[in-house]
């Protein structure tokens, strides 16, 4: 059985989406729309929905007081997801709730606590997104004059996620016995201290929320530079990547799961699931034309900007933009992605301004256009071909792409043995098929 989540950043992941016809564009900031789109999701039994979160306003790094800003794209003002997931826990009932938050620009001890309260009011469904601030516009938020160094991220996130995993067991399951008659509330015995004393953090603990329905909410990793597969095998059980290419998708699946036995951990507890955004026709010149459609509604402008962020100190601009993309430097954004785009461009001979209408189309995803059939094809022979476990779903605008898909790709997956019919449990470990971690302090 292929896992599925459907990734949530409105208005829409291509870049020009939010200006097509059948777009909801208000679905950024409407929260009856984001209702509607994870009650969509949950009628098509999807594992979970899947929150992105920027702690600034894209670009506005570049301004340094040159006017106001003005953006074209999308992507500029959205709900903060971990309040969003408490209010969606309410109006769903079983699909699993995740959210992207940065270790970079927060603390242990506050994180540990929201993602705990979020799975208590779900009931076990929360999931976290556990990821290294990538753009330079987050660090003037936070006090900094310049965006930390990757190596430093990254090495910030480990301790973090350590500080995280041994919050969240605070408590010992049935701490808290709240006997009326005794006038014993909690059984200290069952309440551990974390004095913990790092490089980066200094946490005393405990956490003052009991032990989580799901022992502790599902950490996913989303980066794929050599730093974020390490941290990915460590200590991820959904990893949400990039790839495009089969043979691509298969190096990185069967390399990830390699790191995560040398960690001591079972390679079937870590679920890779690739980004892939779909375009839907009932005909294949249906799904082609939609596309034409989507792609006619793209600015140059844009695109260029969106890949100048992943060019290093190169300025991607004083290229011919129909040249072949140069090599760049790397970069201190995102190293993966950056690598990816390299690659992708180098395979298939594509020119600078190809490269950024790809990556403003799909955010660098793997992009299917065709029937339900035809993309139930691929997604099947990737699973199979061990690529991957199942695929993160993007949808190009909002809400109409996501509900095509659950309409017809979700029935071809089911009529193909592929995908569920039911939920079996009711928590996002159970969507998942992964066990409940033991607690730490009482192994």
């Amino acid at each position: 059985m292929m896992h599925l989540a459907a990734f949530m950043f409105t208005p829409g992941s291509h870049s020009a989406g939010w200006r097509h016809p059948e777009a909801v564009p208000e679905c950024d900031m409407d929260f009856r729309q984001y209702a509607h789109i994870a009650q969509v999701a949950e009628s098509g039994k999807l594992d979970a929905v899947f929150f992105q979160d920027t702690v600034a306003v894209n670009g506005s790094a570049s301004l340094d007081g040159a006017g106001p800003y003005r953006p074209r794209q999308g992507r500029t003002a959205y709900l903060e997801p971990t309040t969003l997931l408490s209010a969606l826990a309410i109006v769903t009932q079983r699909i699993g709730l995740i959210a992207t938050a940065t270790t970079t620009y927060n603390e242990p001890y506050n994180l540990a606590r929201r993602f705990a309260s979020i799975d208590h009011i779900s009931n076990g469904r929360a999931g976290w997104n556990l990821v290294t601030s990538q753009i330079e516009d987050e660090a003037g938020n936070f006090g900094a004059d310049h965006h930390m160094a990757h190596a430093e991220r990254y090495e910030r996130a480990e301790e973090f996620f350590d500080v995280m995993a041994a919050l969240w067991d605070s408590f010992g399951d049935g701490a808290l016995i709240r006997d009326k008659d005794s006038g014993i509330y909690v059984d200290t015995a069952k309440v551990h201290l974390q004095n913990h004393r790092g490089k980066h953090f200094a946490v005393r603990g405990p956490l003052n929320i009991a032990r989580c329905p799901q022992g502790r909410p599902i950490v996913t990793q989303a980066g794929s530079s050599g730093p974020g597969m390490e941290l990915a095998a460590r200590t991820a059980d959904l990893v949400f990547t990039a790839q495009s290419d089969l043979g691509e998708a298969q190096a990185f699946y069967a390399d990830l799961k390699a790191r995560a036995a040398k960690h001591g951990r079972n390679p079937d507890h870590v679920k890779i699931m690739p980004g892939l955004m779909t375009i839907i026709g009932a005909t294949e010149e249906e799904a082609q034309a939609r596309y034409r459609e989507l792609q006619g509604l793209l600015a140059d402008e844009n695109s260029m900007r969106l890949l100048a962020r992943l060019c290093g100190d190169l300025d991607i601009f004083a290229y011919p933009p129909d040249a072949p993309l140069p090599p760049l430097p790397l970069s201190n954004a995102a190293q993966a992605r950056q690598r990816h785009l390299v690659e992708k461009a180098k395979r298939e001979n594509l020119s600078i301004i190809q490269v950024a209408r790809y990556l403003a189309t799909s955010l660098g995803h793997h992009l299917l256009v065709g029937t339900p059939a035809t993309i139930a094809d691929t997604m099947e022979q990737w699973v199979k071909a061990g690529a991957c476990d199942g695929f993160t779903l993007l949808s190009p605008y909002y809400p109409a792409p996501l509900e095509r898909f659950v309409a017809q790709v979700v029935p071809e997956l089911q009529r193909r043995g592929l995908f569920r019919t039911e939920y079996a449990g009711t928590t996002l470990r159970d969507h998942l098929g992964l066990p409940v971690p033991p607690n730490r302090y009482e192994m």
